[in-house]
């Protein structure tokens, strides 16, 4: 392997929770993926943390593993591990992070970092601002370099826990330097929403409410909540999901064109969509909001339980699975137009799909009372398989003028053989670059918790008597059907996607 060190950056990166089943299954295949594609310069060095008293060559057999489980390789693994440290680390305690700070300059000096840090928070939020006090408070953070917090979601419960999270983070840390994950804006179909939308005339001229009916965006799982279950009663969908993922590809889905493809420009975009989302009374909550809770059934030709009678769940529980919502955005260019999210667990199928349904044409000259004609419809595939769907009509073969629906694919794991790199791996890339475009900017995180808080304040407060209300391997609660039946549209499917056969 040749690595090309010409434009990849220098940095030391430090993983809080480097023990967790996040980094051992995404951070460090992620890592090594970038360090075999020659993206990481070898003048980069990794410091776990953890309470654990490893060694380092314990760290490093633990990295190692981690690596192989995950893509079965491990060319030049020992020269990758290499550059993997441990430190062992009460969160709390002040000299643990004065040793971490003598061992980040030691690394500094010996790899030639110029003071370059990135600190990984791969744990729960209630330590986030205990860390980034402590390392600020120790100077692990003093260094003429970059220096960039990355921390993952939950930011915070809900908008006020949500807040004093970040005026706690914002003490140490300025805006520019924290990075905000989201492993969904890491995906290649949802990075390349902005491409299909901004560089194809094709698109961007109808991209409007004069001739979109409605967009639908599905992101649904056929796994149940498996061992989250004393955090996914925290939570649930609506939090888990909809109030990052969801709305984050809404924004994306319904942005306006960035003056330039910046980091702040596209952002802005962005805060402008979620500023434009239609407000609703407690009242109105259940015109906009269907929830749903999984009971006993049968996913992938096996019999499973329900939501309530997983580990760590109140057989009781008040906990929604499924989230579809009908949100509008009061704006020019969407007035009127529907985007409807759904999402949930133990599905039909594992699938992210954005739908974008057109409008019929005012006069159909084609139109068979016995065989109406197929609408237009774009799908772009964010997973398992990733590409775009563009449903068209054309002519039948034969003498009569007929028509038949005819689908133009791109699939991006087709084109080279092989799946696209992993969401972290190009998160974690854009970070060392300094690339925020990806990253959720505070504002967003306020405009979202603002949005949901409300939802989740009626839904905490009143008991859905009909829970569970789907069987695990459905679509989700027939309610969720009859949100879209009332404005005359239904959810298109998520697996082979057939107009003719809808």
């Amino acid at each position: 392997m040749t690595l090309n060190n010409s434009n990849t950056p220098s940095s030391l990166i430090t993983i809080f929770g480097a023990t967790g089943d996040l980094a051992k299954r995404k951070l460090y295949p992620s890592l090594y993926h970038l360090f075999r594609k020659g993206k990481i310069s070898k003048r980069f060095a990794v410091v776990g943390v953890a309470r654990r008293n490893w060694s380092n060559e314990e760290f490093q057999e633990h990295v190692k593993t981690s690596v192989h489980n995950a893509i079965g390789e491990n060319e030049n693994i020992d020269e990758f591990v290499s550059h993997f440290y441990y430190q062992p680390n009460d969160v709390s305690n002040s000299d643990s992070y004065k040793e971490l700070k003598q061992r980040c300059d030691e690394l500094d000096e010996s790899y030639n970092l110029e003071g370059n840090r990135i600190f990984y928070l791969a744990m729960a939020p209630e330590f986030f601002g205990t860390i980034t006090e402590q390392l600020k408070n120790q100077g692990v953070t003093e260094t003429e370099g970059f220096q960039r917090l990355v921390i993952e979601k939950p930011f915070g419960h809900d908008l006020p826990s949500a807040e004093k999270l970040n005026s706690q983070i914002r003490e140490s840390f300025s805006e520019d330097q924290i990075y905000r994950i989201d492993h969904y804006l890491g995906k290649e179909m949802v990075q390349n929403i902005e491409v299909i939308r901004f560089a194809n005339a094709l698109f961007e001229p109808l991209w409007n409410n004069r001739y979109i009916s409605n967009i639908q965006v599905t992101s649904s799982e056929d796994l149940g909540v498996e061992d989250r279950g004393r955090y996914y009663e925290k939570s649930g969908a609506l939090r888990d999901m909809v109030q990052n993922h969801m709305l984050q590809m809404v924004a994306l889905l319904a942005m306006e064109p960035p003056i330039k493809l910046t980091t702040d420009e596209i952002r802005s975009e962005k805060v402008r969509v979620l500023r434009s989302l239609r407000p609703f009374e407690r009242d109105e909550v259940k015109d906009y909001f269907v929830r749903g809770q999984y009971g006993p059934g049968t996913s992938n030709n096996q019999e499973v339980s329900g939501y309530r009678e997983a580990e760590n769940v109140d057989d009781r529980s008040n906990t929604e699975t499924f989230v579809a919502g009908k949100l509008m955005i009061d704006n020019f260019r969407w007035a009127g137009v529907p985007f409807y999210i759904r999402t949930g667990k133990r599905m039909g199928a594992k699938s992210t799909k954005i739908v974008i349904q057109f409008k019929d044409i005012p006069m159909n000259l084609y139109y068979n009372m016995d065989k109406p004609l197929a609408p237009n419809l774009l799908v772009i595939h964010i997973q398992p398989e990733e590409g775009i769907t563009l449903h068209l009509n054309a002519k039948k073969s034969g003498q009569n003028i007929e028509t038949t629906p005819v689908k133009l694919n791109f699939a991006n794991n087709s084109v080279d053989g092989m799946n696209t790199p992993e969401a972290y791996e190009k998160l974690l890339f854009d970070c060392m670059r300094g690339d925020a475009t990806n990253f959720t900017h505070w504002d967003e995180v306020k405009l979202s918790w603002a949005f949901v808080d409300k939802i989740s304040e009626v839904w905490e407060h009143t008991r859905d008597e009909q829970f569970p209300n789907y069987e695990s391997g459905s679509m989700g609660p027939k309610a969720a059907d009859n949100l879209l039946a009332k404005d005359g549209f239904y959810w298109w499917p998520i697996t082979n996607l057939d107009v003719d056969q809808c």
